[in-house]
């Protein structure tokens, strides 16, 4: 049995992952982080270089729990993720949310509605601290 983690170097990456090593952990279950990217853009900065990395090893390695962590080029990442899900059987998929503008709210971003509404396991979609106003 597996948590899976869509992970981004930001802050709703960093708040998806907390709770995804604390679901592992606490369900003594493998954790499998995805990072991905479509290796469009010139620099993608939701894509991790090798220092972001070993924050995420240090970060995890501090809650207790040991992650293999992927990162695919892939074509399309929600799809991606959704993949790994299926193929790793996972029992829950963890992604982090952004807050929106009111105007956003009225529509979700299309890539955590892809993902809660096509996932075939249940999906926990967590928000990142938001800074003091």
């Amino acid at each position: 049995m597996t948590v899976v983690v869509g992970w981004t170097a930001d802050a709703r990456g960093r708040a998806a992952l907390v709770q995804g090593a604390h679901v592992a952990r606490l369900r003594g279950q493998e954790l499998v982080v995805v990072n991905a990217t479509t290796g469009t853009a010139v620099v993608d900065d939701r894509f991790a270089g090798a220092s972001a990395l070993e924050e995420v090893r240090r970060l995890l390695a501090s809650l207790g729990v040991d992650a293999e962590v992927r990162q695919p080029v892939v074509r399309d990442v929600t799809e991606a993720l959704l993949e790994v899900a299926d193929e790793v059987r996972a029992t829950v998929l963890v992604i982090g949310l952004r807050h929106r503008s009111p105007v956003g709210k009225l529509i979700m971003g299309s890539t955590a509605q892809r993902i809660l509404l096509d996932a075939r396991c249940p999906v926990l979609a967590v928000k990142a601290e938001e800074p003091a106003r």
